[in-house]
């Protein structure tokens, strides 16, 4: 009988999900979805093939709970981060950096790298997932707009740049010199498509999300 996760069935369950959708993160960080078993999930979550199958019908099945999680996980952990920062330019700036700065197996929209390796019907349902984010951009878009910080303007059309703009481009760069100089571009970029006057400030320093990666100091680029 296999050995029991926890005190109940029900931590058990929650136990064997979390560690399958750990494997899964920690696979997709060395190789390519579509290079990845069950069986390398399994072997790497310390569970049987076959108790893959009691939480989930297939490696795609697998694959959305996991970004589903994922989403719902980063997108609360970007909003209480945001709930500390009063002007919305600042909170427009600090999302564009944290969303460059995600970690390149996460990728929530379906234009990245996961929906190369998967069947349209699941690469839909990643782009829907991307709703969570979509909703926080409204929000902050909004709240500029309100505050005259930038003019009018229809979320709806900006969104899709913007996230095109920030996933659809090449990776933000590893190397720290580089890294830095690419991310202050993206910085103007931005606040230029959309209309805001340029800070004087850097980008506020806000700690990183599980899905990113810490950034280098802030530098302005030469606009």
């Amino acid at each position: 009988m296999p050995k029991i996760m926890g005190n109940s069935l029900a931590e058990h369950r929650e136990r064997t999900r979390r560690a399958l959708f750990d494997a899964l993160s920690d696979l997709l960080a060395q190789r390519p979805f579509d290079k990845i078993t069950l069986s390398d999930v399994a072997a790497r979550a310390g569970v049987g093939r076959t108790a893959v199958y009691n939480h989930f019908t297939d490696k795609e099945d697998l694959l959305l709970a996991f970004m589903e999680h994922e989403t719902g996980r980063y997108a609360k952990e970007l909003a209480r981060t945001l709930t500390d920062v009063a002007d919305p330019i600042d909170r427009l700036r600090i999302y564009v950096r944290q969303q460059a700065l995600v970690k390149r197996h996460y990728h929530f929209p379906a234009s990245g790298p996961l929906a190369n390796s998967v069947s349209r019907d699941t690469a839909g349902r990643l782009h829907a997932h991307a709703g969570h984010m979509a909703r926080m951009l409204t929000g902050i878009l909004t709240d500029a707009m309100d505050a005259g910080a930038i003019p009018r303007q229809d979320p709806a059309l900006l969104i899709p740049l913007i996230h095109a703009c920030v996933l659809g481009g090449r990776p933000t760069p590893t190397e720290p010199r580089a890294r830095a100089a690419y991310l202050g571009a993206l910085d103007l970029f931005v606040l230029r498509a959309v209309g805001a006057p340029t800070p004087e400030h850097a980008v506020p320093a806000v700690p990183p999300t599980h899905a990113t990666e810490s950034a280098p100091h802030s530098v302005r680029a030469a606009g």
